[in-house]
């Protein structure tokens, strides 16, 4: 399953992707996976959730950021959800070139049995049609 947070800077999506990996510590067995694009909000989430600052990767682009998920996922059979906060800034792409990456989302998804939260900095009628199905 994927579930898109979306709105405007200042919005809240930050603070609601937060709560939901918070929640997650509570209602799962499963492992909890937090990215984000720098250090900010790193003692805002519980302790059993794995904080990951993805800006001391180097991360180029979209295709490199997927490659970091692949990684995640399989160095982890215990894993149950990420969640990624600045979607936007962590992919360095613009959002009507990511359809390949949401359809391999989906695939790892169901494939392994992984949840992702993703939020984006966007008003939701500014998404292309291929993410606008997955906002929560």
């Amino acid at each position: 399953m994927i579930q898109v947070v979306a709105g405007k800077k200042g919005s809240g999506k930050t603070k609601r992707i937060i709560d939901m990996a918070n929640l997650a510590t509570k209602d799962s067995k499963h492992d909890i996976v937090f990215i984000d694009d720098d250090d900010r909000y790193m003692f805002d989430l519980r302790h059993e959730v794995r904080f990951i600052n993805a800006s001391e990767y180097d991360i180029a682009n979209d295709q490199m950021f997927m490659g970091m998920l692949c990684g995640i996922v399989a160095q982890n059979f215990d894993l149950g959800l990420i969640c990624i906060d600045a979607f936007k800034k962590l992919i360095k792409n613009e959002l009507n070139t990511t359809e390949w990456f949401f359809q391999r989302l989906e695939a790892i998804s169901q494939k392994h049995d992984v949840n992702f939260a993703l939020s984006i900095s966007a008003d939701e009628d500014e998404l292309p049609e291929f993410i606008k199905k997955y906002v929560i």
